[in-house]
């Protein structure tokens, strides 16, 4: 059997995180592979410096995107990534999760005959208002081999009448990504010793989705439950601050409450430390839902919905919504929570099932 290339596509910092286990068992099984990098996420602080934290090769091609509207943005992956394509003949290109970058270069590979593997397929919030629906809904629909994290994900895609033997289950990849990099995090990583934190004894915030912080009321919300709930605890919040999310503070004239330890984005090991170790997470992220179940970390949630339903069934998660009371109210049931409740997303071994599955069907 002639040996198979594969194309990685990543273009946002959750990709790079969740797409590095799969590089790692393609090095270690000596597989002709690269990466093209979108840089829809554009910041050194968001992506660049991750490739070092995961010790993974930087990519063969960055397109240089940056932002944008949905359609430019798209639009400019599209255009770029069919050229790279065209010139370098993969016989698979792997995309993952749910960004423009998934769709775009989902959508170029097919117009262009080449398979498709998607990685985390599956994964539904069924709320179309939400551009991400939109991406992995139509990623699936484009993909020659779907990567289920879970049996609910699988469950989602054969609802949709796409071919049980198209649809792999494989676990989430960051699981492999949390148990390969969190011994270096707690070996390598000063974050605690830098901010002057101490284990347990702080929360921890992130919300950056457009629905949020470009939402005058609903960011005002936030800002005033995490001020609150700062004051309550008498704990810091760490708020490691997305640029759009400063920007939008800005633009409304709002500003963080006093309790709020504004940081610049960091590291994923750095990041990894801090969320292992915090008390509470609250997050608009759906990564970082996942990585709080694995970490057994309680979650809550400053959403309405969520394409990780399972977090809510393990107990590890709450959804809050954005109203300031309700938020408070999540954050006292889930601090009374025990926190041993199970893992759903598999043993840590989804890039080898992923692997294993490309090549059986090469």
């Amino acid at each position: 059997m002639p040996p198979i290339k594969i194309t990685l596509v990543v273009g946002t910092r959750p990709e790079i995180i969740k797409m590095s286990p799969v590089i790692k068992e393609c090095q270690a099984r000596n597989l002709s592979f690269f990466l093209i990098h979108s840089n829809q996420h554009y910041t050194p602080a968001l992506d660049a410096i991750i490739f070092e934290d995961l010790d993974i090769p930087h990519p063969r091609h960055n397109l240089r995107v940056g932002s944008g509207t949905h359609g430019t943005q798209t639009g400019k992956i599209l255009m770029r990534i069919e050229k790279i394509l065209m010139r370098e003949k993969p016989d698979i290109v792997l995309v993952q999760g749910d960004t423009n970058t998934v769709l775009a270069g989902a959508l170029a590979a097919k117009k262009l005959h080449i398979k498709i593997g998607h990685i985390e397929a599956g994964l539904r919030s069924y709320s179309a208002e939400m551009p991400e629906e939109i991406n992995r809904v139509l990623a699936d629909h484009c993909s020659d081999l779907m990567f289920a994290p879970t049996a609910k994900a699988k469950m989602a895609l054969v609802r949709e009448g796409l071919s049980p033997k198209k649809i792999i289950l494989t676990g989430n990849t960051i699981v492999d990504a949390i148990r390969q990099n969190l011994p270096m995090a707690e070996s390598r990583s000063k974050i605690l010793h830098k901010f002057k934190l101490d284990r347990q004894k702080y929360f921890l915030s992130t919300f950056h989705r457009p629905e949020n912080v470009d939402n005058k009321p609903k960011l005002k919300n936030i800002l005033s439950a995490l001020g609150e709930i700062s004051k309550i605890f008498s704990w810091p919040i760490v708020c490691p601050i997305h640029p759009r999310t400063l920007k939008k503070i800005k633009e409304f004239s709002q500003a963080f409450p006093a309790g709020i330890q504004v940081v610049p984005p960091m590291g994923y090991l750095d990041f990894l430390m801090l969320e292992s170790n915090a008390k509470l997470v609250l997050t608009d992220s759906g990564g970082i839902q996942e990585e709080t179940c694995i970490l057994n970390i309680p979650c809550v949630t400053l959403r309405d919905n969520t394409e990780r339903p399972e977090t809510i069934l393990a107990g590890s998660n709450i959804l809050a919504g954005t109203n300031s009371e309700a938020i408070r109210r999540c954050v006292d049931t889930m601090l009374q929570r025990n926190t041993n409740w199970q893992n759903p997303f598999g043993s840590g071994k989804a890039a080898a099932v992923i692997i294993d599955a490309i090549l059986s069907k090469s």
